[in-house]
């Protein structure tokens, strides 16, 4: 009889198949249900990366619609001035938002609650003061020396100013929830509220009557950056009451910012080069160029998410398995998070790429010059999913100087590439551009982490040369 292989299925492959699944959804329960460090990472992880998924489309698909209301130049000038408003409220934090996330866990493991009340509000109030001042003095050059710049993007950067405060306050939210463990409370300001409100409150501005311009949508951003990170400052607020009882606060502001600084430094160089494209195309190149440049790494940024995801879910593990002083446990759980990130980011990579020409239609007709331009960013994104979240690891565990070094060389190779390419390849030379600073980061990330934490980082490696103990895949 051959009844058993008329679907071509033999029991062996069967059984195989079942046992597979089985493993799988052991998998799945260990990561939902388990109490050990790493699963409790993982499903950290696998939240950061639903909510990305779901901020990417409406942050896509907000980015569509603002596109195709606005056109190519006005556009332009709004992804421009926007993207400068978050480096600059992100780099205001002064590395107080991730200093957070490597103190508070230590603090919490060791019972020392005044010192987590100490630095929760100590970044609140840097982060504030810090964005304040700059905002003030953006303000004061740009009424001195406004007419040395384009007109159109004079009245958009005061706008851009007034959201610096919130921009940074709500950065050391994201921070704070993220070193307890709540990525939901972490990352939906940001990546789902944010833009939904954006998007509402320009569509509203033009349904009263108000021009389809950046000075529309940039002050529809400056409402609902105000309105979400009050939000989130009285939810977070109440969480952190319930979980940390009142009581006295312990401040160490000078060791705080001694290892402060070396963050500050290694996020401000990250931010620099992670958009210092799009800033360099918008100081070589008019508005419309600057929006097909933007419309083709946001649709490739996709894949980023990926990366991204898996450092929000692996950092506080990162420090955690430092201050237990676990060194094979940390090589093993490093090794795995470049194999984590580097997968997933190929064949959503891929995805995004075969759909490419269709998704740059989206935002309209002028935006599909920008397709090439994708498959250079590819390659940048998978030389940095390659190793992993390298600069995560270095952080938590105090080489934050040398990690901050290799974020200022590869910034050097970015502007500099950018200054050589852009005005001979236009858009195509800032896209070479940032893909090389990227090959560059992830090559100095590795040899840096080998060097000085005895760990081989890629989607290769096995720590220190040996087999991987029994179920740490």
């Amino acid at each position: 009889m051959m009844t058993g292989n008329l679907t071509g299925n033999t029991p062996t492959a069967d059984l195989a198949a079942r046992s597979m699944a089985a493993r799988i959804l052991d998998k799945a329960t260990q990561i939902l249900k388990g109490a050990d460090g790493q699963s409790e990472a993982q499903r950290m992880s696998l939240i950061a990366f639903a909510i990305r998924i779901v901020g990417a489309g409406i942050a896509f698909l907000s980015q569509i619609i603002l596109a195709r209301l606005m056109g190519p130049f006005e556009y332009g000038i709004f992804v421009f001035v926007w993207v400068m408003a978050i480096i600059v409220g992100n780099l205001s934090c002064l590395g107080f938002h991730t200093a957070v996330i490597r103190f508070l866990p230590q603090y919490r493991a060791h019972g020392e609650i005044a010192h987590i009340r100490g630095i929760t509000v100590t970044a609140r109030l840097v982060a504030l003061l810090s964005a304040t001042a700059l905002a003030a003095t953006g303000m004061g050059v740009l009424y001195l020396f406004g007419d040395r710049i384009g007109g159109y993007y004079v009245i958009p950067l005061f706008l851009g100013a007034f959201a610096l405060p919130m921009i940074a306050l709500g950065d050391v939210l994201d921070g704070t929830a993220r070193a307890n463990n709540w990525p939901v409370q972490a990352l939906s300001p940001t990546y789902l509220v944010r833009p939904v409100l954006i998007l509402a409150v320009t569509v509203s501005a033009l349904l009263i009557g108000y021009g389809a311009s950046a000075t529309t949508a940039l002050s529809a951003a400056l409402i609902a950056t105000y309105l979400t990170t009050v939000s989130q400052l009285f939810l977070l607020g109440w969480r952190l009451r319930k979980r940390y009882e009142a009581g006295p606060r312990k401040i160490r502001f000078g060791y705080w910012v001694t290892i402060s600084l070396p963050i500050f430094l290694i996020e401000g160089f990250y931010f620099l080069l992670t958009n210092s494209d799009v800033i360099m195309v918008g100081i070589f190149l008019e508005p419309d160029q600057v929006a097909t440049y933007f419309a083709a790494a946001k649709t490739m940024a996709l894949v980023h998410f990926v990366y991204f995801a898996i450092k929000a879910g692996m950092t506080p593990r990162f420090s955690a398995l430092v201050a237990e002083d676990q060194r094979h446990e940390l090589a093993v759980f490093a090794a795995n998070t470049a194999r984590w990130t580097f997968w997933p980011s190929l064949a959503l990579g891929g995805a995004v790429l075969a759909l490419g020409p269709f998704l740059l239609s989206l935002f309209g007709p002028e935006f599909g010059a920008g397709y090439p331009l994708m498959f250079i960013l590819f390659a940048g994104i998978l030389a940095k999913a390659f190793i992993g979240p390298g600069e995560a690891l270095l952080t938590m565990a105090g080489e934050q100087k040398i990690c901050a070094l290799v974020y200022f060389i590869a910034l050097v190779v970015n502007i500099s590439g950018n200054l050589l390419l852009i005005p001979i390849l236009g858009l195509t030379g800032a896209a070479v551009a940032t893909m090389l600073a990227m090959t560059v980061e992830a090559a100095l990330l590795f040899t840096v982490i080998r060097k000085r934490l005895n760990i081989t980082m890629s989607i290769l490696s096995r720590p220190n040369g040996k087999t991987l103990p029994q179920g740490a895949d």
